[in-house]
């Protein structure tokens, strides 16, 4: 029988708990629907520059302050930018709860965004920008996105640029917070050794100072497809090719998992199988599947040496052609229990708990199951995933490559093999 539990206060502020009596921990965050896909194009970073922010300072706390109170107790404080959300959350012993959320509570009401703060945080960030850069297997992921979704926000990069990001104002950043960090636009979620009824009165006061009305649009997600390339001097080749994928609640969102899966979620998956057991072409080579509110992407990553990148594009397409034409039951069997595994060992991690709440929260307005969810993921057949896989592989691809490009075939030639 489920413990989760949910409350919605007045100000439109979301909780949701789920109790672990057998642990001495707690872990408890803010999911802000607040991310790149809502900046407008002059201000790209400003979400990811405001999450850096908020541990700089507040009207009780300075910056020292934050790391030496959570220090103090052992417990740990952090917060990350994705496109569709910003997270901010702590992991501490059951009797330091009070103290995480109160701190919580403060960095997202009350930072003072110091301008002398604000110019070392944004060298910070601009270091970080460098880093993704210089970071090949990591920045070819944004030129793919950016790619796939052009001229729009959900193309852009989570950091921004270095450009950008020294332009932006103390006013701007603040501006953008009172848009969009609104009581309504906000879970908190909290696993582990938790009182519901105990957390949502300490809420109630701690977050009375949101603004609850700001609600901000987004535009609507556009795949379009295309080709990206990058000379660099590199020892590899990295290159990425992907599909339009499907949103959180399209029927065919945990088919397309399960597909990922046995295309290239495993040791056993395909692509590792043919490309690095067999062929010995990759060291690393990988299949994913991301998904937002209205839209998703579906590829495949590789990374392979400027004289074998030949023959691995044309053997990384066939073997993905090849998932359209059919899957074998067994096949499937162990990508489901493959997901299945992951999703229960996940329940064993206060955080992952904490993490998964809020994102079902926001995506799907409810706690979703454990049951329901793993009942999806049993039920999928592989006349379900060959279904899936011709129904995206029949998009326009996207291609992205970065490194020694000269034997990398041209975009028209790596789209004619991805034809089913």
């Amino acid at each position: 029988m489920s413990t989760i539990r949910e409350t919605l206060l007045p100000s439109g502020l979301k909780i949701v708990t789920d109790p672990m009596d057998t642990v001495e921990t707690v872990s408890l965050g803010v999911w802000v629907e607040a991310g790149t896909r809502f900046e407008p194009a002059a201000i790209n970073g400003v979400s990811h520059l405001l999450e850096h922010m908020a541990f700089k300072g507040t009207e009780r706390r300075s910056a020292q302050a934050i790391a030496e109170e959570m220090d103090a107790v052992g417990g740990h404080l952090n917060a990350y930018t994705a496109r569709d959300h910003t997270a901010y959350y702590a992991k501490v012993l059951k009797e330091d709860a009070d103290l995480a959320l109160d701190v919580i509570a403060d960095i997202l009401q009350h930072s003072v965004m110091d301008a002398e703060e604000l110019g070392r945080e944004q060298a910070v960030v601009v270091q970080e920008i460098n880093q993704a850069v210089d970071t090949p297997d990591d920045i070819i992921f944004d030129h793919f996105q950016a790619t796939a979704y052009p001229d729009q926000p959900l193309g852009r990069a989570v950091l921004g640029n270095e450009e950008l990001v020294r332009a932006m104002t103390r006013d701007t950043v603040l501006d953008y917070m009172r848009g969009h960090y609104s009581a309504r636009n906000m879970v908190l979620s909290a696993s582990g050794r938790i009182d519901h009824d105990r957390l949502v009165g300490l809420a109630e006061t701690a977050f009375s100072q949101l603004p609850p009305y700001a609600v901000p649009t987004i535009d609507v997600a556009r795949y379009v497809g295309g080709d990206y390339r990058e000379e660099r001097d590199l020892e590899q080749v990295h290159v990425v090719v992907g599909f339009d994928g499907v949103a959180y609640d399209d029927p065919d969102y945990y088919t397309a998992s399960v597909l990922s899966t046995l295309l290239g979620g495993g040791m056993s998956s395909r692509l590792f199988q043919e490309v690095r057991e067999k062929r010995g072409l990759v060291y690393s080579i990988y299949s994913f599947a991301s998904s937002y509110g209205d839209g998703g992407l579906f590829g495949v990553y590789a990374g392979t040496g400027e004289d074998e990148v030949a023959e691995l594009i044309p053997v990384m397409c066939d073997e993905i052609v090849k998932v359209g034409d059919g899957v074998t039951e067994s096949e499937v069997q162990r990508a489901r229990a493959q997901l299945k595994a992951s999703i229960l060992m996940s329940l064993e991690s206060t955080t992952s708990r904490c993490e998964q709440l809020a994102r079902q929260v926001v995506v799907y307005g409810r706690p979703v199951p454990v049951s329901e969810v793993v009942a999806k993921v049993e039920a999928i057949t592989a006349e379900d995933c060959a279904r899936v896989a011709r129904r995206l592989f029949a998009t326009a691809p996207t291609f992205a490559a970065i490194g020694p490009l000269a034997k990398v075939e041209c975009f028209d030639k790596v789209a004619a093999r991805l034809k089913l």
